[in-house]
């Protein structure tokens, strides 16, 4: 399995932008997809974003395509999510997964190995 370690996220106010990171280790990275999750409080955990593991391809929930983008640099082993005019409704822990099947995946068990998430907090 891969170790993931989110960071980046914190408390940010609405319209701002906010890049997460995401690095791991223990593996050659490249031969991974890489997907980032979001979950707040009493919910499921959502499917934000993906990339496959030469970065060349993408794959958004639609709700997100318009303000978030994912890219990954394999020579740091490490994926990003940039985000855009944050909402409230943005707030959550984002997570970072990672599979070796299909970068399309948008459900949580299409994903081998996850990471902790890092917080999110968007205020007015």
């Amino acid at each position: 399995q891969v170790e993931l370690v989110e960071s980046g996220g914190g408390l940010v106010q609405i319209g701002n932008s906010l890049t997460l990171s995401c690095v791991a280790s223990g593996v050659t990275f490249s031969n991974y997809n890489m997907a980032w999750f979001r979950q707040t409080p009493g919910k499921e955990r959502k499917f934000v974003a993906s990339i496959n593991g030469d970065g060349l391809s993408t794959y958004y929930s639609g709700f997100e395509s318009a303000r978030f983008t994912i890219s990954r640099d394999n020579t740091l082993n490490t994926v990003y999510l940039h985000m855009d005019t944050l909402k409230l409704e943005d707030t959550a822990v984002y997570y970072c997964a990672a599979n070796t099947d299909d970068y399309t995946m948008t459900g949580v068990g299409g994903y081998d190995s996850w990471g902790r998430g890092t917080q999110v907090t968007v205020s007015s």
